[in-house]
């Protein structure tokens, strides 16, 4: 997948559009925040900053947006013809795609809209006020070249009549699907006042072939289940990839040379390396905040332990030693604690420790058995899967243990990751096999934070072990 960064212009009153900003990627992060933090000059002389307090405003929160989502107008961006305009609707696809999954936004049916605008235009509010829009999407495609691309797009307020973002990208064709990713992420934004998902990916485990002979390779996509690749043969099993926070970088579980050990894939190169030197099996590891170290567990004749290896010096520390099954790691936002699961008190249960190992704490109390623990982004939750009798469910709670509510639940469900904006969760979802046992579908689902707007995700295989990726952009 093209991983290309595209250059963004702030999208003035015409004829002052500034040269088009060159940025990297770290420069387009950098960048992206001063755009979206600041006031765009308007088109045609309309404010392009956000009404007043308490006027009508399409701008509202997420709780106000999960019982009434926004209606949104988002037409074809224009183009001169041909490629240009397919491209233009592509785009809009896309976004309103992306838009309506989070179900958050409510897009608009294209044949209830009274006139289609060309863009760069200042819209006929009164138009699309008629058909219900609050929130109004316009733009236009340009070619640049034998493969480069410029799309300009600006984001509208219908009742205030305001402009609320205005920003053009110049990007290779080839990266289009990006854009509209990038764009849906600054509507979120600007409307919700929360950082979107929707420019990330998701890696995960593609399981084909029969039960007794399942083949499980690693597998990358974006988040919304388009360009999909395989990143392995299958030779070797693997199992639980994580995301490195900065890098193009995979940790995972791997079967190779019939020795479970945890590697690091690169997903530029290709290359595969096994971490640390370890006389057991290493599984479960996760990156650190920082991305300087992975925590992982390793097996031993008495169970397993937790240790954290640093990736510049491969140093290993070991952080517990409870002659227990000490497993599925995961670091605090902040990296200052550790949850994990463990059966040190007869059962399995979730626990809280410092980054050293020290202070150890069960926070999970509730009926039944607990695992895969991960924390959310915001550092406000910790997701978790429990297993209570015959029933599978997927859960949230306060990192005190505090406040646990169950998100979904089912014959069987597991491993949960959060989007990068802790808003939205994924796990994976099997249904039984013909004789009632394991064996049948497994299936990628998202759910938001609250229980709501439940979805499963579309992949070419069954699906086990996802992980979200940290915003591209």
């Amino acid at each position: 997948m093209n991983r290309q960064d595209p250059t963004m212009t702030p999208i003035r009153s015409r004829p002052l559009d500034p040269p088009v900003i060159r940025l990297g990627r770290r420069g387009l992060m950098a960048g992206s925040a001063a755009l979206l933090g600041t006031p765009l000059l308007a088109a045609r002389g309309f404010a392009a900053d956000a009404p007043a307090a308490g006027a009508p405003s399409a701008v509202i929160d997420v709780d106000r947006a999960r019982a009434e989502p926004i209606p949104i107008a988002i037409p074809a961006l224009t183009g001169a013809g041909g490629d240009s305009d397919r491209l233009g609707r592509d785009i809009a696809g896309v976004i309103t795609n992306n838009l309506a999954r989070c179900g958050l936004f409510r897009p608009i049916d294209p044949a209830a809209y009274l006139n289609q605008p060309a863009a760069p235009d200042v819209p006929n509010f009164a138009n699309w006020k008629a058909v219900g829009a609050q929130a109004l999407v316009t733009g236009k495609v340009d070619s640049e070249g034998a493969d480069k691309v410029r799309v300009e797009f600006r984001l509208w307020d219908i009742l205030p009549q305001t402009q609320i973002q205005g920003t053009a990208y110049t990007t290779t064709l080839s990266n289009w699907r990006r854009i509209a990713h990038i764009i849906s992420d600054v509507i979120y934004e600007r409307l919700l006042g929360e950082k979107g998902y929707f420019d990330t990916r998701i890696v995960y485990i593609a399981n084909s072939g029969p039960r007794g002979r399942r083949i499980k390779r690693l597998a990358i996509m974006d988040q919304d289940g388009e360009n999909n690749r395989f990143l392995t043969d299958g030779a070797s099993l693997a199992l639980t990839p994580r995301f490195h926070p900065t890098k193009d970088e995979i940790a995972f579980m791997s079967y190779a040379n019939n020795r479970p050990r945890v590697y690091l894939f690169d997903l530029g190169t290709g290359h595969q390396q096994v971490l640390g030197d370890f006389r057991g099996i290493t599984l479960s590891p996760r990156f650190s905040p920082d991305g300087n170290s992975v925590v992982m567990a390793e097996t031993d004749d008495a169970g397993s332990s937790i240790y954290v290896v640093e990736l510049g010096s491969r140093h290993s520390r070991r952080l517990t030693d409870s002659g227990a099954i000490d497993v599925s790691p995961c670091f605090s936002p902040d990296g200052t604690q550790i949850v994990f699961n463990s059966d040190r008190d007869g059962d399995q249960q979730l626990y809280v420790m410092g980054s050293d190992g020290s202070g150890v704490k069960r926070i999970s109390f509730g009926q039944g058995r607990y695992a895969t623990p991960v924390w959310s982004p915001r550092g406000d939750l910790v997701a978790f899967t429990r297993i209570s009798g015959n029933t599978f469910a997927i859960g949230v709670m306060h990192p005190d243990g505090t406040g646990e509510r169950i998100l979904s639940e089912s014959w069987y469900v597991e491993g949960p990751t959060f989007a990068p904006n802790g808003r939205v969760l994924m796990f994976w979802r099997e249904t039984p096999g013909s004789s009632g046992g394991r064996g049948g579908s497994a299936r990628l689902v998202s759910i938001d934070v609250t229980g709501f707007n439940e979805r499963e995700l579309t992949t070419p295989t069954d699906a086990s072990d996802p992980a979200w990726s940290p915003l591209l952009s």
